[in-house]
């Protein structure tokens, strides 16, 4: 029976969405290397060699910095379910679909939701959040997305690291899509609980999230008056496996992932932070002066857009699910589409980690070029790629003939 089935081999694909992203060679090698127990010592070293990494990536002393099994969205929920209890005050900034998504976690916390709405596309506002504060004190936390996914928007957070600060509350941010391709400073921008996930700008499959604690947010751990509500996520439990000093069992770790986690690590840090946001920078800019010559326009405000996450609008004329179905079958390219309000009218492009390169950009906006013609959208062939290597050639790279 089960020759019938035969073995699984994968389409090539050029994933370009919201994620995943790309793995760098290296990473599915590190994967496939032989299993060892989690509690072998070799491994053991590795989880260490793991936590020393995210340290810098995630620009933090913190002794609290591991990888939550589980994907971005475990992450988000131990970050926010270890430090709030019923009835605590919590200020969420809501505009897009995760910080909503953080929001109903809140509620299911019992904690006393603050619902700072902003509209999908622009930041939440210093002020607003200042005022929050000021009215609503005392406030256990305030939760923020640094890199909105579902609408491409970069919420500023130095300025609200320090109100939070000022008003003794815990400062949440969800990293899930800018950790290793945009600036993250968690110790001098003052946040006290940081998370990501493993496949977006560090280039690993999904299965992992990597997630930081500050002192303050573990002494709020340490004075709840009720256990964490979720037993698996409960990081009181789980730090004493990370902990050299006591290797607890708590649950099986992904051994494989751990593998992939350290070398996606290695590389991240072998490019160096500053050349790393460097390159998402410059990509970022070809991207969208294609996208632009074709007619899609960014979807977030000016001056607060990602660069590693593009969400732009459609052009009435323009059909998203075909046009994305021609893109993946006919060039094994993969973006995404629009979520809740956006769905059908908006792409999300993803230039994450190993997906961020001149020649993934150039084959999107070719291929574009290529549908667009085929459609009578655009007169001119080259439109788009034309207007991504002024870019490049203006950066100093010559593109080939």
């Amino acid at each position: 029976m089960a020759d019938h089935f035969g073995e699984f081999t994968p389409p090539a694909r050029v994933l370009l969405g919201p994620g995943p992203s790309m793995v760098h060679p290296r990473v599915l090698r590190a994967m496939s290397s032989r299993l060892l127990g989690h509690l072998d010592p070799a491994f053991l070293r590795l989880m260490d060699e793991v936590q020393d990494m995210l340290r810098d990536v995630f620009r933090t002393r913190n002794r609290f910095t591991i990888a939550v099994s589980g994907t971005g969205s475990a992450g988000m929920e131990a970050a926010l379910v270890n430090v709030i209890e019923p009835g605590d005050r919590v200020i969420v900034g809501v505009n897009g679909v995760f910080g909503a998504r953080m929001a109903a976690i809140v509620e299911r916390c019992g904690g006393s939701l603050i619902r700072l709405e902003a509209p999908w596309g622009r930041i939440v506002d210093a002020d607003a959040i200042a005022q929050a504060l000021a009215r609503s004190s005392p406030v256990k936390a305030v939760a923020l997305v640094q890199a909105e996914t579902s609408t491409g928007a970069h919420q500023p957070l130095e300025e609200v690291g320090l109100l939070c600060r000022r008003h003794s509350a815990l400062f949440i941010v969800d990293a899930v899509t800018s950790l290793g391709g945009m600036p993250v400073e968690v110790d001098s921008w003052g946040i006290d609980a940081c998370y990501s996930g493993t496949q977006k700008c560090l280039s690993c499959p999904p299965g992992l999230a990597p997630l930081t604690l500050s002192d303050r947010a573990m002494e709020a751990m340490r004075r709840r008056t009720a256990p964490c509500q979720s037993w698996y996520l409960d990081l009181a439990l789980v730090a004493d496996y990370w902990a050299q000093s006591k290797r607890s069992y708590h649950h099986t770790a992904p051994i494989s992932m751990l593998y992939a986690l350290r070398e996606g690590l290695r590389l991240v840090l072998e490019e160096g932070l500053p050349a790393r946001f460097e390159r998402h920078r410059l990509n970022s800019s070809a991207l969208m002066a294609g996208l632009g010559a074709l007619g899609l326009t960014p979807f977030a405000e000016e001056g607060h857009r990602l660069t590693t996450l593009h969400c732009v609008t459609l052009p009435a004329h323009v059909q998203d699910a075909p046009v994305r179905a021609e893109l993946l079958q006919e060039f094994g390219i993969e973006i995404g589409g629009g979520l809740g309000v956006l769905q059908g009218k908006a792409w999300r492009i993803g230039l994450m980690g190993e997906s961020s390169t001149r020649a993934n950009v150039l084959s999107l906006l070719g291929a574009l070029d290529k549908i667009f013609l085929r459609h009578q959208w655009i007169t001119r062939p080259g439109t788009a790629l034309q207007a991504a290597s002024r870019v490049y050639f203006e950066h100093g790279q010559q593109i080939p003939a």
